[in-house]
C-alpha cells in the first residue's frame, strides 16, 4: 500500500523542479522500462500492479511495491496506465569535450515540445547519433511525455544542455555546423562529410540569431511539389529524420567510394 506522502512523492516528478531536487524521474510501461534495466542507468524503484517475476527480472537492490489498479491510476501520468512504473536517477553527463572524428552530432536550438524531442531522441538512436546538445531553454528529456515518446533511446543518447552557441563556437574550430533553414543548399547536394553538427531550430522561430552566427553552413529540404500550394514547413522532428537520413546515406556512400 502507498502512503499519501509517498504518492505525493511520484506525482510531483511531473514538475521538472522536483525532478532536479530529487534526481528522479518517472518511466512507465513494461517494453520501457525493461529496457531501462539493461541500459547503464539506475533504476532505484519500481511500482507494479502485477506479478513483477513474469515481466523482467529485478535486481534485489532495487525497491519494488505491488500497488492496487487505483494507486497505480494515481501516479500515473498516463491515460490509460500500465501495470509498471518506475523511478529512475536521473545521469550525470560530464560535459567533456565532443570528440570530433567521423562522428555526427545533433544540436537542438530551443525544442519545446515534448513530443518532438522524444521523436528526436528515437531518431538520433536510429541513425547512430550519441551526443545531442540542447540550449538551456529546450524540452526537458526527463519530463513524463519526452520519456515515453523516447521508447527507451533516452538510455542510450548523452544530452547536454549548455550555452549552445559558447559550445557551438568550440566545435566550429574542428568540424562544420550545419544549420538547417528555409533557404540554403539542398541537403541533397551536399558532399558526404565524416563528422559535423547538424542544428534544428525552435518549431516556430527557426534557429535563433546568437546560434546562427555559429552555423558554417546553412543547409535545407526542398520541396517537391511542383510550384503548386503546399504546407509552409515541415515539423521538426519530420525535418531531422529527413536530414539524418541524408547525411547517413552520404556517409556511406563515401565510406564505400573510399574503399
Amino acid at each position: 500500500m502507498l502512503t499519501r506522502r509517498n504518492i505525493q512523492r511520484i506525482v510531483s516528478l511531473r514538475q521538472k523542479k522536483h525532478r532536479n531536487e530529487l534526481g528522479l524521474f518517472v518511466a512507465e510501461g513494461q517494453r520501457l522500462v525493461s529496457e531501462l534495466l539493461k541500459s547503464h542507468l539506475d533504476v532505484a524503484e519500481i511500482y507494479h500492479t502485477g506479478n513483477l517475476e513474469k515481466m523482467f527480472t529485478v535486481d534485489s537492490k532495487i525497491a519494488t511495491t505491488l500497488v492496487s489498479e487505483n494507486e497505480m491510476n494515481r501516479i500515473s501520468a498516463l491515460s490509460t496506465p500500465t501495470p509498471v512504473l518506475a523511478l529512475v536517477k536521473m545521469p550525470l553527463y560530464n560535459a567533456e569535450p565532443i570528440n570530433h572524428a567521423n562522428r555526427l552530432v545533433l544540436a537542438l536550438d530551443s525544442i519545446q515540445d515534448p513530443g518532438n524531442m522524444g521523436t528526436i531522441l528515437r531518431l538520433a538512436d536510429w541513425f547512430g547519433i550519441d551526443t545531442i546538445l540542447c540550449s538551456n531553454d529546450t524540452a526537458d528529456i526527463f519530463s513524463p511525455k519526452v520519456v515515453q515518446a523516447s521508447m527507451g533511446a533516452i538510455a542510450r543518447i548523452k544530452v547536454h544542455y549548455c550555452n549552445l552557441p559558447t559550445k557551438l563556437s568550440a566545435y566550429s574550430k574542428n568540424s562544420p555546423i550545419f544549420g538547417t533553414y528555409l533557404e540554403g543548399e539542398s541537403i541533397y547536394d551536399l558532399p558526404g562529410v565524416e563528422s559535423g553538427c547538424i542544428v534544428m531550430g525552435n518549431e516556430g522561430n527557426g534557429i535563433s540569431p546568437e546560434v546562427g552566427s555559429c552555423i558554417t553552413q546553412k543547409i535545407h529540404i526542398p520541396d517537391f511539389a511542383g510550384g503548386r500550394a503546399r504546407v509552409e514547413s515541415l515539423n521538426v522532428a519530420m525535418a531531422t529524420a529527413i536530414v539524418l537520413s541524408e547525411f547517413r546515406r552520404k556517409q556511406v556512400a563515401l565510406i564505400n567510394h573510399e574503399t
